[in-house]
């Protein structure tokens, strides 16, 4: 009985990846078809990006003030508190800035989406397009996964700059740094190895998500009861690949960069 049922959980497993495996292709192939709904896609960057510019920009200012408070007595005991700029903007460039944004897209856009083509499934909408000859992988699926691939990048990079002005702030409760200074030290101590596969990876971040959600709620079962699933299944898929696509590109760019 055991056996059975377990190898019932590895079928599942299986279909559910190949069920991916599908859906991919379907993306895929669709970005490459005719009459791309560039509509659409301004539409979901703007719900995308400028909605959630103003959480990623408290998260990203609030993150590098508690950053500096929090480095800045380690530091001065080792006699070092003049790295505190140096510190603070290769960890927030590098690791904290895209997984913070991420996760924050993760539980506010992969949820939206998910929810939202969860109820277009249930209400028969979805059905609704095909049998009225419209794509809807095209319209309603590859525009959200561009347009988070495209959104989240460009607010990890404006939450880095918030993030960095928060850490000036911080520093000058307690000393005194001129913002000319402080933003050149941040500057020089940032390299071109430390900029390309943080940009990078927020790019396969915001793929993850969009695709997560768009699969979430493009999958849902019939009821009501299965947008909220979907919802929250969103969320936390998409979360964890966030966390094992980090893992990977920071393996990766230790071994091409960090040597």
């Amino acid at each position: 009985m055991e056996a059975q049922q377990e190898l019932s959980g590895w079928r599942k497993w299986l279909e559910g990846i190949g069920d991916y495996v599908v859906f991919f292709s379907r993306f895929f192939r669709n970005i490459f078809t005719g009459g791309f709904e560039w509509s659409e896609f301004v539409r979901q960057c703007y719900e995308i990006g400028y909605r959630s510019m103003m959480l990623v920009g408290i998260t990203s200012f609030i993150m590098g003030l508690v950053l500096i408070l929090q480095l800045r007595p380690s530091l001065v005991d080792l006699g070092a508190e003049s790295m505190l700029p140096k510190t603070l903007s290769v960890a927030l460039v590098r690791e904290i800035g895209p997984v913070i944004t991420a996760i924050i897209c993760a539980g506010k856009i992969a949820s939206s989406i998910g929810a939202e083509l969860g109820s277009m499934k249930v209400t028969e909408q979805i059905d609704a397009m095909e049998v009225s000859g419209a794509n809807p992988v095209q319209y309603l699926v590859v525009t959200r996964i561009l347009a988070t691939s495209f959104m989240i990048p460009l607010l990890t990079v404006i939450g880095d700059a918030i993030g960095l002005f928060g850490g000036f702030l911080a520093l000058n409760f307690t000393d005194s740094i001129s913002f000319s200074l402080y933003f050149n030290k941040c500057i020089a101590s940032l390299d071109f190895s430390d900029l390309l596969p943080a940009v990078a990876k927020t790019v396969l971040f915001g793929f993850a998500v969009g695709f997560v959600g768009c699969y979430k709620g493009y999958h849902s079962d019939k009821g009501t009861e299965s947008v909220g699933i979907a919802a929250n299944s969103a969320v936390v898929t998409a979360s964890l690949w966030i966390f094992i696509i980090d893992a990977i590109a920071v393996q990766i760019t230790s071994l091409l960069f960090y040597k």
